[in-house]
């Protein structure tokens, strides 16, 4: 049998447990933030075409989180776009996307597989529909297509759904009054260029690199799209656009210094309801935070807000993302 200890030997004993408490405590908090284990695994972000603005944040993002989450590994998958984006997060083939809310909020009308799990995480920058047409060209606003070739995007992209409405909301049946031709921004600024198409529909964040590196070696501009489009957008239940300019410098050859009236629409960060907390709250804190580094290298990226990334209508917050604003409130 071990000796009782006095009462003297127990203070002390008591002391240095104590002691040693705090100093584990202290241990735990400086491996683990937030006393939280450091997210770990594997996960996938469906991005977008190879030339397009959703590939190129995803390189930066990954490389952000590389320094951020290095326990996690991110693989990144080409995609056509928002529409495919949804899809394959709803069907979890990835964990997180990139996708238009228009093209989210058709995703929920139409009640597509796994609508009601889909989540939001942050508003992040807005796309710019840009109709680009040869400098000689003699359409001057999206009614002047009719009987012209036009790209429209592919099938799974939100320029697709974009395109067929905006033709729509300028009188034109796409299927009937022009012809349309599925590609993306990989593949039609050389079609353009060849002679192969007339005109070409991309909706993305400013400058979009393969738009900028056409206006350089060949000649082209941007056809306005009348103020009155949005209103007949609108009209058909499609309430997530809103009027904008394309600046000046946006693409100086092409534009010569002119703005242009556009529409543009909000770009959302993406997961499913399941998708662990931590990591969510990992994730965004991440495409918070380097807005700057990544806006650096994608302008578009240096418009991500922390006032306004909280607001991911039409789709509820993910859970995890509600904790990383809370912490951050002010």
């Amino acid at each position: 049998m071990l000796p009782a200890l006095t009462p003297l030997r127990r203070a002390r004993v008591l002391r240095v447990t104590a002691v040693l408490a705090v100093v584990l405590g202290l241990l735990a908090w400086w491996l683990v933030p937030d006393g939280r284990p450091e997210p770990r695994g594997r996960v996938v972000f469906s991005t977008g075409v190879p030339t397009g603005v959703y590939q190129r944040y995803g390189e930066l993002l990954k490389e952000a989180l590389a320094r951020d989450l290095p326990e996690v590994s991110v693989d990144l998958r080409d995609s056509e776009g928002s529409q495919q984006n949804l899809a394959r997060v709803a069907a979890g083939q990835a964990d997180f996307t990139v996708a238009t809310a228009d093209a989210v909020a058709a995703y929920l009308r139409d009640r597509r597989p796994g609508a009601d799990r889909l989540r939001g995480c942050a508003r992040l920058y807005d796309d710019y529909v840009q109709l680009v047409v040869p400098r000689d060209s003699p359409v001057r606003s999206a009614r002047d297509l009719r009987s012209k070739r036009v790209g429209v995007g592919q099938d799974g992209s939100g320029v697709r759904l974009l395109a067929n409405r905006l033709l729509s909301g300028a009188g034109l049946d796409t299927a009937e009054d022009l012809t349309p031709v599925s590609a993306g921004i990989d593949t039609m600024p050389g079609l353009l260029e060849r002679g192969e198409l007339d005109a070409f529909f991309w909706s993305g964040g400013l400058p979009t690199a393969a738009v900028q590196e056409l206006s350089a070696r060949f000649p082209v501009r941007l056809v306005p799209l009348e103020e009155g489009l949005i209103g007949r957008l609108h009209e058909t239940g499609s309430p997530h656009y809103r009027s904008a300019v394309i600046p000046g410098d946006a693409y100086p050859q092409a534009q010569r210094g002119e703005p242009v009236p556009t529409v543009a629409v909000a770009n959302l960060l993406v997961t499913i309801e399941d998708a662990d907390a931590a990591l969510t709250e990992a994730f965004t804190r991440t495409v918070i935070g380097s807005r700057d580094r990544i806006g650096g290298k994608v302008h578009s990226a240096q418009l991500v807000d922390l006032r306004t990334a909280i607001y991911t209508d039409p789709l509820p917050l993910h859970e995890g993302a509600r904790r990383y604003y809370h912490s951050v409130k002010p």
